[in-house]
């Protein structure tokens, strides 16, 4: 495992990013949630890997490493919260919240630079009320911790174009059928094709916010048609892959 940043306090910022923008891994001593206006992110830490579009946040609590990679050219704002006082949101692992227009707005406008102290503090005092009745949104990716199950892990990703069923998946991973089936129950609380799924819309999301075709995404990520990608994309995410694509872009697409 790389070296650990300690950057005890969490800052409230804006900044732009360009694509393939990394952030290394680090660790604050206050709660964070972070939000990108623009452009998507990729946040990793030891308990999974999030996708942070510009319809969601992710809440970090205090003392969690997370590392960061830019898809598409993009706008990061963090805010921070201090430990010591009550958290706007009451979980100690990681969350994706829903940003409605409200919540955005909030995020964009405490971020700047601008701001007085008082303004800060009224602004910040809306959004934590607001925090606390927006949904938690689980679009992440857990991190396996069986050996077994993160082999079997790394040879779906290396290739999401190819349809890999359980039992053979099991066979390349020298494990069990039964075995591999219960480890991504028992880990990830969901089953094998529900972990797929859920993995190749983490993998759609970046490669639209790269500038990717819908067409080309598809059947990247392993759907047989363009129409079963839609209708999958849009039932997860609340919007077409077309719609995410050019919100992602900023019109660049």
């Amino acid at each position: 495992m790389s070296d650990i940043r300690h950057e005890p306090v969490a800052p409230t910022s804006t900044q732009s990013r360009a694509g393939g923008d990394v952030i290394d891994r680090h660790r604050h001593d206050d709660h964070q949630l972070i939000y990108v206006s623009a452009g998507v992110l990729a946040i990793r830490t030891e308990h999974g890997s999030w996708i942070a579009p510009n319809d969601r946040a992710l809440w970090i609590p205090a003392r969690t490493w997370h590392e960061h990679r830019f898809y598409g050219r993009s706008r990061f704002h963090t805010v921070g919260f201090p430990a010591a006082g009550r958290a706007p949101l009451d979980t100690r692992t990681p969350a994706v919240v829903a940003v409605d227009a409200l919540v955005r707005e909030l995020l964009i406008a405490l971020t700047s630079p601008a701001l007085s102290r008082t303004e800060t503090r009224h602004l910040e005092a809306v959004l934590r009320d607001r925090l606390r009745r927006v949904a938690v949104q689980p679009i992440t990716l857990p991190a396996p911790r069986d050996r077994r199950l993160a082999d079997a892990c790394r040879l779906v990703e290396a290739d999401l174009s190819r349809p890999r069923s359980l039992a053979g998946l099991a066979r390349e991973a020298h494990t069990g059928e039964r075995t591999l089936s219960r480890l991504f129950r028992n880990e990830f609380g969901m089953t094998y094709p529900q972990w797929r799924t859920r993995t190749r819309l983490f993998h759609a999301m970046v490669m639209l916010a790269e500038g990717a075709s819908v067409t080309v995404t598809a059947h990247a990520c392993g759907w047989a048609s363009t129409s079963a990608f839609v209708d999958v994309f849009a039932r997860a995410m609340g919007t077409t892959p077309g719609a995410y694509r050019a919100g992602a872009l900023g019109g660049r697409g």
